[in-house]
């Protein structure tokens, strides 16, 4: 802190930091520790929000547990990528928006760089025995690590009948009647404010709150440098509409408006601002339009995207570049089709990440003067609760495509349904995903040390000859 540095009436005396290097923290340490944090992003969200919760909350203590958990709440309301949404936050608190800008970007990079590379090798070699083999032990443990996602988080949000109820209908509003998924995500966030005006939720302990160890460099009662401003506000979101939407008319100008690049950066542009509850609520809404609305990849291959990414740092959203990789590579236009493939990753990942920056960079101001706002937890933890039948329809959808060799969908006046077809019943992948779930479940593997084990076996299996597609 600067010895200039005045003190804050609201803040208990508690002085106002500098922009240069924030709360004392060297702004090279912090980019060094965010480079670190960047590599050890597997296991999903839960996995990457404990590896910050240890380095930045417990070992480095540059903010507090309170502090730290209020801006994890707020990055779950928002649409796009929760963990790497929370590292811009932190980021942001440290050294205003370059922090927050190095911070996200760092927390992607590794992840972009490694999906791609096997998107690629996917392409050139995924029709030979041996990767079909490996892919067929990965699909069936993606199964096991969505339900394994479905449990977690219900555990964690399904303490009252009314969140079990609204869990149910957001499963049977998508995988009985075709709700789409906006809507659903919507409906719940008014379900839950409504819940919370109707029966508010007990207060939790003072002391689940409270702070182990030494004062953390940023005081829970200190205010941020950046308070929130009309003048900042309309800054941000002029150059951030540029940022995110320049590329996109670039991109339709030169390959045309009916190109795949084109589709794919309006679709993943839409998707990004829609993706509450993370990577796995949304993945049903993108699998359908990718596999049955345009025709980018087939389900299996969805399925094993998911994989790829699990395997990979960095969001589980990151599929969405494998997606772009094969749509494009197969319907070109007049580009070569490796050009073709590797722009559209790129841009995809640029049209889902950007929207995620804008939004924290946006919005983080505020929320420091509204913590504790009963209102927005409310109005959370209703998406949450639906979070988990997303997610569960989100098995299913694998479950039918990854068990069965066909299926076919099925109406029923209102209902739509796709059904396998019990003849086509795979038992390699039926005795795989068995396998995976008592990893996971009874003995706690890690979902990488599971996937690896998978994968083995799948390749055992198509070495040994068994049928493997």
């Amino acid at each position: 802190m600067t010895p200039d540095a005045a003190p804050l009436p609201d803040s208990g005396g508690a002085p106002r930091p500098t922009e240069g290097d924030a709360f004392g923290v060297p702004f090279r340490s912090a980019v060094r520790a965010w480079f670190l944090i960047s590599l050890q992003t597997f296991g999903g969200p839960a996995g990457q929000i404990a590896v910050m919760q240890r380095t930045l909350v417990d070992e480095k203590r540059w903010i507090g547990q309170r502090r730290f958990l209020h801006a994890m709440n707020y990055c779950m309301l928002l649409p796009g990528p929760e963990a790497q949404q929370l590292a811009t936050y932190v980021g942001w608190l440290l050294h205003g928006t370059r922090g927050g800008l190095v911070a996200g970007g760092l927390f992607v990079l590794p992840g972009v760089l490694a999906l791609l590379v096997l998107s690629a090798v996917y392409v050139a070699f995924g029709t030979t025995t041996a990767v079909l083999a490996v892919f067929a032990g990965l699909a069936p443990a993606v199964l096991a690590i969505v339900a394994q996602a479905v449990v977690r988080v219900a555990r964690k949000t399904l303490d009252r009948p009314e969140l079990v109820a609204l869990a149910v209908a957001a499963f049977l509003a998508l995988a009985l009647f075709g709700v789409p998924f906006p809507v659903v995500v919507a409906v719940a966030g008014l379900a839950g404010w409504a819940l919370g005006r109707w029966r508010p939720a007990a207060p939790r302990p003072r002391s689940e709150d409270a702070d182990a160890g030494p004062p953390p460099v940023i005081s829970d009662d200190v205010l941020h440098t950046e308070a929130p401003s009309t003048q900042r506000t309309l800054r941000v979101l002029l150059v951030g509409l540029l940022v995110w939407g320049v590329p996109i008319v670039v991109v339709a100008a030169l390959t045309g408006a009916g190109s795949t690049l084109t589709e794919q950066s309006l679709f993943f542009s839409g998707t990004a601002v829609v993706t509450f509850g993370g990577a796995y609520a949304v993945l049903a809404f993108v699998a359908q339009q990718a596999v049955a609305t345009y025709g980018w990849l087939s389900p299996g291959e969805m399925v094993r995207g998911l994989a790829l990414a699990e395997t990979t740092p960095g969001p589980l959203i990151m599929v969405v570049q494998f997606v772009a990789f094969l749509g494009a590579y197969r319907a070109p236009g007049s580009l070569d089709p490796w050009v073709a493939a590797v722009l559209a990753s790129l841009l995809v990942t640029w049209v889902t990440f950007v929207p995620s920056f804008l939004f924290v960079l946006l919005g983080a101001p505020y929320m420091e003067r509204l913590r504790g706002n009963t209102s927005l937890s409310a109005a959370l933890t209703g998406i949450t609760a639906a979070v988990v039948g997303v997610i569960a329809n989100l098995g299913v959808y694998f479950a039918v495509h990854t068990l069965f060799a066909e299926s076919a969908p099925v109406s029923w006046g209102a209902l739509q349904v796709e059904l396998p077809d019990v003849g086509t019943l795979r038992p390699l992948a039926v005795a795989l995903a068995v396998v995976a779930a008592v990893l996971l479940f009874r003995f706690r593997w890690s979902v990488l040390r599971t996937l690896g084990v998978c994968a083995a076996l799948g390749l055992v299996a198509g070495l040994a000859g068994l049928p493997v597609a």
